[in-house]
């Protein structure tokens, strides 16, 4: 069989009908015999190609509303048979079973079902049964059988046949490695919807997922391969977004578009526009105001050298006056929720820039999970979706902090979220003035933020640093006072952090001592 496999009967049953006309008139005119169920059946009779019913193959009708119609031994016989086994083609002999030659099948809509707004029991309905069989069963006996779960792959096989009247062995062993990788991941878009329906499930199996849908150039690094899946779940974000124009998206790009769009989902457009700058996948510049272009021009402000080169996102329709104003430094990618006519027109003067439109807001509060690969496995952990409970909140001062420190502060612990530990943000009137991030102890964030307010400050030709009369924001608590007094010393007023250490009341003291306000969440956001 090392030449591949002759082709003269095929088993076809499509959910997905593109493609499908034509195909079967190919294989009709190849003289291949087409077997078929249900729907697929009535549509290649529609178009006049002559097709035998499975039921007259299995002796056998449709049962149980079409869940049982090929899961019987004449149609996995025929699939399973090895044709160079002699036993296994006197055993199909005597039992009057043919074999199939070519498996062409797609599964019930399954993953397109759970992003609609559809009953647990419609769900339920949509998951395939006799399909994933079908393609296992051939998928194994792969050096008898081709089997086609992608109609991308259709023209390949038809090529094939026409050239030679073969599928060849390399091809097979192809389609049965995209087979069963397309049943691995049907079936992980099952348990994980699953999951979600099952409070408390069972989490002893896990599995991951996903389609391509671009490959990359390369990773972070050019030496490292790379592409990028859709998990099936249709979050609104860089999976979702049309690219109106540009380059083509890198890894990097991915990686930081992402983490941008999903900083700047925190926030209600109802309320405020806000812009986020990213760069490595770190905020370099966040703002929140009644005015799209002044936020993005108070989230520049904060670290004008690091947005070189950076990403920007906005939780609202990118406005003309905020493309002018992003002409004129360089930028890798712009995304947004929508994107208005007069600033396509704007943006498209820059051929290069990608500009990514999602059609909504990432849903920040939806349950997800995160996975990191480690040697040998896996680490799995839902996303960190929480936000303040500012009912929770708790004063632990003895000056307590003003309306204004008080927005300011939640702001500041918002973006904190978003930037890697240990992570320091000052704020000042909806914007960040400084961000520390990424380094291996709180002190050194806290300085690092300082020291870029004070870089900014001159940049923006100001004699005092931006973090003067600010508030600072801490992903997780103060171990030391030595990271407090140096926020401090950069001139905060107030100060938001999760609390819990052992030496809370060190702390505590030096913020009174300081005349700062102080105020504990009780909740840490670690962001390794």
């Amino acid at each position: 069989m090392s030449g591949g496999i002759e082709v003269k009967r095929a088993l076809i049953s499509v959910s997905d009908k593109e493609g499908l006309e034509d195909l079967a008139k190919e294989l009709s005119s190849l003289d291949i015999d087409i077997l078929s169920t249900g729907g697929t059946k009535n549509f290649i009779e529609g178009i006049g190609i002559n097709v035998t019913d499975v039921s007259s193959v299995t002796g056998f009708p449709e049962i149980l509303d079409g869940r049982v119609k090929t899961l019987h031994p004449n149609i996995h016989g025929g699939l399973l048979g090895i044709k160079t086994n002699k036993d296994h083609m006197e055993t199909l002999k005597s039992n009057s079973i043919n074999t199939i030659d070519l498996l062409i099948v797609n599964l019930y809509p399954f993953e397109d079902t759970i992003k609609k707004d559809v009953s647990f029991e419609e769900c339920i309905e949509n998951i395939d049964i006799g399909g994933p069989a079908m393609i296992r069963a051939a998928a194994k006996n792969h050096n008898s059988v081709a089997v086609v779960v992608d109609k991308d792959d259709y023209g390949l096989i038809i090529e094939e046949l026409k050239k030679d009247g073969k599928v060849l062995e390399k091809t097979l062993k192809n389609l049965a490695l995209k087979a069963y990788s397309r049943t691995a991941a049907y079936d992980s878009a099952i348990s994980n919807w699953m999951n979600k329906q099952v409070k408390d499930g069972d989490q002893t199996f896990k599995s991951f997922g996903g389609k391509k849908i671009q490959s990359l150039r390369y990773g972070e690094n050019p030496h490292q391969e790379a592409a990028f899946y859709t998990d099936g779940t249709n979050r609104s974000g860089v999976i979702t977004a049309e690219q109106i124009q540009g380059k083509e998206l890198s890894y990097n790009n991915i990686n930081d578009t992402d983490a941008a769009f999903e900083l700047v989902s925190e926030f209600d457009p109802n309320k405020n526009h806000a812009v986020a700058i990213i760069k490595h996948a770190n905020p370099c510049g966040v703002a929140i105001n009644s005015n799209q272009a002044e936020a993005y021009k108070e989230a520049l402000k904060c670290d004008s050298t690091s947005a070189f080169g950076g990403i920007i996102s906005f939780n609202s329709e990118l406005q003309k006056e905020t493309a002018e104003l992003i002409t004129e430094i360089f930028t890798e990618v712009i995304i947004a929720p929508s994107v208005s006519d007069e600033a396509k027109n704007i943006i498209s003067k820059k051929k290069n820039l990608r500009l990514l439109s999602t059609g909504g807001l990432s849903d920040t509060s939806e349950i997800s999970y995160v996975m990191k690969t480690v040697t040998g496995g896996f680490l799995v952990q839902t996303n960190d979706n929480t936000v303040i409970n500012k009912k929770e909140v708790k004063v632990v001062s003895k000056r307590k902090p003003t309306d204004q420190e008080l927005e300011d502060l939640y702001f500041a612990f918002t973006v904190a979220k978003h930037v890697k530990s240990n992570a320091i943000v000052y704020a000042k009137n909806g914007a960040t003035v400084g961000i520390g991030a990424g380094q291996m102890n709180r002190l050194d964030s806290s300085r690092i933020a300082a020291r870029k307010s004070e870089d900014a400050a001159s940049a923006a030709g100001e004699s005092n640093p931006l973090a003067v009369d600010s508030v600072v924001a801490s992903d997780a608590f103060f171990p030391f006072a030595d990271g407090l007094i140096a926020a401090a010393e950069a001139g905060v007023t107030a100060i938001i952090q999760p609390g819990g250490s052992i030496r809370d009341e060190e702390v505590i003291q030096a913020a009174d001592d300081a005349g700062l306000a102080m105020i504990f969440t009780g909740l840490r956001h670690f962001n390794h």
